[in-house]
């Protein structure tokens, strides 16, 4: 397991090399939340330890906001890390990278794990409420169970 600050650091790196442009805030949590998920859809396991809190524009991690902020998001994850998790980082940057903030956010609206933590909020509302691992799990449950029948009809259709 990864330092959520090194996934970040190389997210935004990454990001800025790929599309030259720096990334946004807002556009980095959701992207470590989408990456936070994917790696459990394909290793079963959470790329790194840290929460999520469900903020009215979706998936937020506090300490990452500060690194942000203060600009210190520079510290990079070893090369062997990269290659082990380059199916993931790759998905994501060819699924979820490309699209806009806001997108993402609406995307994130639909994630089981999101409307839980919201539960009983009022959408303009921000939330100390933390996204449980256990409920983004059911997320990627979910998502790898419809890619596995979205394969099948793919399959039969050639």
């Amino acid at each position: 397991m990864e330092s959520v600050q090194k996934v970040a650091s190389y997210i935004a790196k990454h990001y800025q090399t790929e599309f030259r442009e720096q990334l946004s805030e807002m556009k980095l949590h959701k992207l470590l939340y989408f990456t936070q998920r994917e790696s459990l859809i394909r290793f079963e396991r959470p790329m790194f330890n840290e929460s999520f809190f469900a903020w009215k524009y979706g998936p937020v991690i506090p300490s990452i906001r500060n690194l942000y902020a203060q600009n210190l998001l520079n510290e990079l994850p070893d090369k062997n890390w990269i290659i082990a998790n380059k199916s993931v980082l790759d998905f994501i940057f060819s699924h979820y990278a490309p699209k806009d903030a806001w997108s993402l956010s609406n995307l994130s609206y639909g994630e089981l794990s999101w409307k839980r933590a919201r539960k009983g909020l009022d959408p303009s509302e921000n939330s100390d409420r933390d996204m449980k691992i256990a409920d983004i799990m059911e997320d990627a449950k979910r998502i790898r169970w419809r890619r596995y029948i979205n394969d099948l009809y793919n399959t039969k259709k050639q």
